[in-house]
Order: C-alpha cells, then sequence, then structure tokens
C-alpha cells in the first residue's frame, strides 16, 4: 500500500473522530489522532469479517483506553460494520449506537466494555487464554479451527494501574504468543508529562515478565508493520511500544495535554484539514481511503468461507463434535450430587462438588482460585491445569482474575468461573462491576462468608460486601443455606444471562430436614416454615437460617406462630412480582431479617434487621456468633421485642446454639 495513501487512510481516521467530538462537545481526541497510523496499518493484518461480528475464529481487538471510542467508532464505521455515519454524529448522545466508552453488546463490532483503565489489558489475556483452551480441545497437528492473534491497544494509564501488571505477568508466565499489546507510548496523562508521577522502564519490566518486547515509531508505517508482522510469528507475547505523539496533527496542540480529554474547536480543525488538503466539511470521508478500509469486507468473508470449509473437511470428525459441545454446551448432562443425607457440611465443600459435576459434564467449564483452590474447595479432581487442562491457576491477582475470566466468557466457548475469600472481592469489584453491566456469564465462587471465618480476625470478616453486591445491577448474589440448597442454586445460576456469584461458608451447616420442596428457589426466597396465623416472618440466609429456623419452633411453643423464610438469592427476590412477594412474606406479619452481615437492603421488606453493627473480631466461630446475637435465644428474644410479648424462658436444650 503507497504511504500516500495510508496518509489519507490515517488523516480521515483523525478527522472522523476530531469531528465526533467536536460535535458531541465532548470526547478524547488525543489518543484516536495519535494512534491512527497504527490503526491504518493493523486494518491490513486483522482478520476479521465485519458482515458477521460473531464469527468465533475472527482475531480479536480490545481498547483497553475505553476514552478512545472515538477511533473505535471511526474504525467500525470505515470496515464496514453496522455502525453509520449518522450514527457517528449521534456520538455520546442518548440512546445512540456511539457511547462514550465502548459497550459490548450495544455497539456491533466491539468485543469488549472498556473504559475503567487497565481493565481491557487483563480482558485481551483472557481473550488470549481463552483461545489457547480452546484449540487444546478442537485443533489437531493438522487441522487448526481455532487460529487467530488478539490485539490490544493500551496507553500510559493502563500500564500504570495494578491490574495490567497481574494481566501481563500471568500472560508471560503461560507464554500467550498470540496476545500483542500495542502500547501507545505518548508520554502524556491528563496532568501532563508522565515524569511527574511514573517513571519506570516499561520494556525492562516486559522483559523480567517473559514477554517480547519491540520499540518502534508510531507514525512509521513500515516500523509499524514490520512489528506486527514480527509480532504475529513470536514464541511469547508481543508488547510493541509505539513512540507516538498524542493529538497527531492538531495543529498548536499536537503533543498538548490539552488533546486528551476536550474538543479541539473548530477553528483547529479546520485549519489542521486544511494543512492536509482534507475537505472541510465535517464528517468528510476520503473516498479512496474508504474503500481501501472497506476491503476488509471481502477479505473477511473470504478468511470466514475458507474456515467453513475447513470445518468441512476436517480429517477427524471429532473436531467438528468437540467446537460444537463447546459452542452449545448441554447442562442437562451433569449429574447433580446429592447431598440430602449429609448431616452436615459447609457450603464451600458443597459447592466444591457441585463444580467438580459440571465440569466434568460441560467441556467448556473450567476456572480456578486466586491461589486458594484448596481453601475455596475450587480442585476440579483429575481434569489437569491450563491450558489443556480446566484447572487455572491465577495467582494472588484477584482483579485480573475476574478481568480475565469476563473476557473468556465473552469469547464463546468457554464458561468460566473464578474464586477467593468473599473479603477479597474487594479486590476485583471493578471487574464484577463491568460484568453486570455487560450482563456477563460469569460465576464468582466466594468463601468464608461471614464471621463465621472465625479466629483470621476482622481484616479476613466479611461485613459489608454482601449489601454491596446486592445493590449491583444484573449480579445475582447466591448464599445458600445448605449443600441441597446449593445444588438448586446453581441449577438457576447456569440458566441466568448475567454474572452470578456464590457466597459460601467455612464452617459446617447443618442439612435441613426433611427434605424441602426446592421448586422456588428459582424465585430467591421460599418458605421454609409456614404456620396458619402467623404473628411473624424470620427472613435469613446461609448459616443464619439453621438458627432461625430454631428460633421459630421455640417461639411456637411460646404460642408466638412464625413463618421462616430462606433468602437464597435476595436480587431474585427482588426481582418478583407482589403477588410472590405477599405469599412468602405476609403482609400481616411483623418481618426480621437475620443475617451475619450489615443487611440494610433488607429494610425494603424487614421492620427489623439483626444484623452486623460493627466489625467483626477474632475468636472460634461460635463464640463470635454468640457474641454478635445471631443464635436462637438471640432471635426468639428479638422477635419477641418486635411484638410485644414477654420473652418467657423456655427450657429446651441447645436454645443458645
Amino acid at each position: 500500500m503507497a504511504h500516500e495513501l495510508q496518509k489519507r487512510m490515517a488523516n480521515t481516521i483523525r478527522f472522523l473522530s476530531a469531528d465526533m467530538i467536536q460535535k458531541a462537545n465532548s470526547g478524547h481526541p488525543g489518543a484516536p489522532m495519535g494512534l491512527a497510523d497504527i490503526a491504518v496499518v493493523l486494518s491490513k493484518h486483522l482478520k476479521h469479517n465485519p458482515k458477521d461480528p460473531s464469527w468465533i475464529n475472527r482475531d480479536r481487538l480490545v481498547f483497553s483506553g475505553g476514552h478512545a471510542s472515538a477511533l473505535v467508532y471511526s474504525l467500525l464505521h470505515l470496515w464496514g460494520y453496522d455502525v453509520t455515519l449518522e450514527d457517528l454524529k449521534e456520538f455520546r448522545q442518548l440512546n445512540s449506537k456511539t457511547p462514550g466508552h465502548p459497550e459490548y453488546g450495544h455497539t456491533p463490532g466491539v468485543e469488549m466494555t472498556t473504559g475503567p483503565l487497565g481493565q481491557g489489558v487483563a480482558n485481551a489475556v483472557g481473550f488470549a487464554m481463552a483461545k489457547v483452551y480452546t484449540a487444546s480441545k478442537v485443533n489437531s497437528e493438522t487441522c487448526k479451527f481455532i487460529d487467530h492473534k488478539v490485539y490490544c491497544f493500551c496507553g500510559d494509564g493502563d500500564l500504570q494501574e495494578g491490574i495490567s501488571y497481574e494481566a501481563c505477568s500471568l500472560a508471560g508466565r503461560l507464554k500467550l504468543k498470540d496476545l500483542i499489546l500495542i502500547y501507545d507510548n505518548n508520554h502524556i496523562t491528563i496532568e501532563g508529562d508522565t515524569s511527574i508521577a511514573w517513571s519506570e522502564d516499561v520494556a525492562k519490566r516486559f522483559e523480567a515478565q517473559d514477554w517480547n518486547v519491540l520499540k518502534i515509531n508510531g507514525h512509521c508505517f513500515d516500523e509499524i508493520d514490520e512489528a506486527l508482522t514480527e509480532a504475529k510469528s513470536a514464541n511469547k507475547p508481543t508488547i510493541i511500544i509505539a513512540n507516538t505523539i498524542i493529538g497527531r496533527g492538531a495543529m498548536e496542540l499536537e503533543g498538548s495535554a490539552k488533546t486528551h480529554g476536550s474538543p479541539l474547536g473548530e477553528e483547529i480543525i479546520k485549519e489542521a484539514k486544511k494543512k492536509e488538503g482534507y475537505p472541510l466539511e465535517p464528517f468528510s470521508i476520503d473516498k479512496e481511503a474508504l474503500e481501501e478500509f472497506r476491503k476488509a469486507i471481502p477479505r473477511g468473508e473470504e478468511a470466514q468461507r475458507a474456515w467453513n470449509h475447513l470445518l468441512k473437511q476436517a480429517p477427524l470428525p471429532e473436531q467438528n463434535e468437540a467446537l460444537e459441545r463447546m459452542l452449545k454446551p448441554d447442562f442437562s448432562a451433569i449429574e447433580w450430587p446429592d447431598f440430602s443425607n449429609e448431616p452436615q457440611m459447609a457450603t464451600r465443600d458443597s459447592n466444591g462438588k457441585i463444580l467438580n459435576a459440571i465440569a466434568k459434564a460441560v467441556p467448556s467449564f473450567i476456572g480456578g482460585s486466586a491461589d486458594l483452590a484448596p481453601s475455596n474447595k475450587t480442585e476440579l479432581k483429575d481434569l489437569g491445569n491450563f491450558p489443556n487442562g480446566k484447572n487455572i491457576h491465577f495467582g494472588i491477582r484477584e482483579h485480573s482474575m475476574a478481568a480475565i475470566t469476563n473476557a473468556m466468557a465473552l469469547y464463546g466457548t468457554v464458561i468460566p468461573f473464578n474464586a477467593t475469600f468473599f473479603v477479597f472481592s474487594d479486590y476485583l469489584k471493578p471487574a464484577a462491576r463491568v460484568a453486570a453491566l455487560t450482563k456477563i456469564k460469569n460465576y464468582f465462587v466466594w468463601t468464608h462468608d461471614s464471621i463465621g471465618v472465625g479466629e483470621d480476625g476482622p481484616t479476613h470478616e466479611p461485613i459489608e460486601q454482601l449489601s454491596q453486591f446486592r445493590a449491583l445491577p444484573n449480579f445475582y448474589v447466591w448464599r445458600p443455606a445448605d449443600a441441597t440448597e446449593n445444588v438448586e442454586a446453581w441449577k438457576k445460576a447456569l440458566e441466568i444471562d448475567a454474572p452470578n456469584a456464590f457466597v459460601l461458608s467455612r464452617q459446617k451447616l447443618k442439612t435441613l430436614k426433611p427434605k424441602r420442596d426446592f421448586g422456588e428457589v428459582s424465585r430467591g426466597a421460599y418458605i421454609v416454615k409456614k404456620r396458619e396465623g402467623a404473628e411473624v416472618t424470620i427472613m435469613a440466609s446461609g448459616s443464619e437460617l439453621m438458627p432461625s429456623l430454631m428460633a421459630g419452633c421455640y417461639l411456637e411453643k411460646m404460642g408466638v406462630k412464625a413463618n421462616v423464610v430462606s433468602v437464597p438469592c435476595f436480587d431474585l427476590f427482588d426481582e418478583q412480582d407482589r403477588e410472590y412477594k405477599e405469599a412468602i412474606i405476609d403482609p400481616n406479619t411483623k418481618v426480621l431479617a437475620v443475617e451475619a452481615a450489615r443487611g440494610l437492603e433488607y429494610y425494603k421488606y424487614a421492620n427489623e434487621v439483626l444484623g452486623m453493627q460493627s466489625f467483626g473480631s477474632s475468636a472460634p466461630a461460635d463464640k463470635l456468633f454468640e457474641k454478635f446475637g445471631f443464635t436462637i435465644a438471640n432471635i426468639k428474644a428479638k422477635v419477641c421485642e418486635m411484638i410485644g410479648v414477654e420473652n418467657r424462658l423456655v427450657e429446651i436444650k441447645g436454645e443458645k446454639n
């Protein structure tokens, strides 16, 4: 391709981006203008089909710096995705296809919702990991169904965030050779030159993490092309450190932090276009440049036709079967464990058996812990280690673990889970939020769920986390009361097209007898004990259900009738219609919610909440439940106080337990 045409293509990207931002009077022109030259060359290397954005063997392209969304949308339009010129003109406007930051599922061609810096880097690692695992299951030596690259644009801000260090460290350890990171090294952040806060040698950092490191002039088309060609044949992940100028072509603002997050102004855009001999009319597109960009369509269609032919001609029919099973998982094949005869079991233990049952039946189900598999009970026995096996060792990298599995879930052939202690969910909250925003089918396993952690003390005892995650839209938090309820919770969770979290006990919990009718677990809450003419309803989840149930029994001996409700998933219950809610929570009763957490969300339904008013403490778990009032005796006393009856002493063995 002639350099003159490449320059015109780059200017088309620059001025489309600048015009979008100017019309919206909002946005970030600096990065799109600085990356335009690289984007032009990458267009030649990228394997994708704009007419079928879901083609499984396409290259993945992640824009970790989601603020450069004008570049994303310009490219999608120019390549021929379903993003029109009118869509570009509606940049950042209400209900437009071109929001301020890229959103997966909203704009065709966007691979991942990005914006929170650094997460996109971890997402790219996740795509590369999903590719490697899938290839290990469906490829043969002579016939490679899955054979593509993962590209990621990132900037200084992405690499300053700790999550990128976590993710790139793991990528180097796994030698993810199909991962290519393009670092926009423009030395500028919002506050000015990066030197005011950052002085590390990025090349040495990545060399230490066992990456292939290339340095180029990010505005030299030949150097860009050579670097991409070399990166595609490397035997480990590659970072291309591209020295660029932010706001390239923006006249006197070129290279200035002022181009980062503000429109350039109509006069500067007009003068820049004049200098380059570009049409002054906003949203003008160079005809020859567009024709060259649109070659992505015939190239992509031909690549996909060749791939479809490969599928038909595969010498091993089991390859097609393996790919089909990964693309369309069959949950009916799961042989669910039966815990009805187990007298007691920690829900982390039952969850481990459930994970193993799913993993054995569903080829696409894989995952691991942030160095806590023995404690989380997440080891998938006899199923090997990643990349050929199902156990992923994420290391102590919670934030990147969650972002990596987010991308794995969107890849198309993988259903991932990730695990840690519940208190450490704080480290991964930003990625859980993106999962919820994007409705990513990612499964979070959080054990050691409350003051039941015991001797490790308040630093390890989650108090506020349940309320935090229940407040997250499109995110379903399960806290099963026993092993049998845990099974039913997973059956429902696998049907939900959104992230689910399982909050599980360290300590053993008694299995409720007799065996219950679980038909309503799928609705988030159900009645465990119902009494006609009840005066009170006790709501509880997890380890607090059994003492609540026992308290209800003792109250009945005093002549106080109580309904007891299990709430395995508050979020699901909250979505139910009024009729169901009133069937579960009798509006004629006083309502007490019991939970060894803050529990503030229960005030939507409860008159009183018996919850944590402080942080926990260090002691054996049973001592802590007694100290903080989660006992049969205290629940009974609280009910009596609520309904105004005397808390008569009932001599029953074990009342305080």
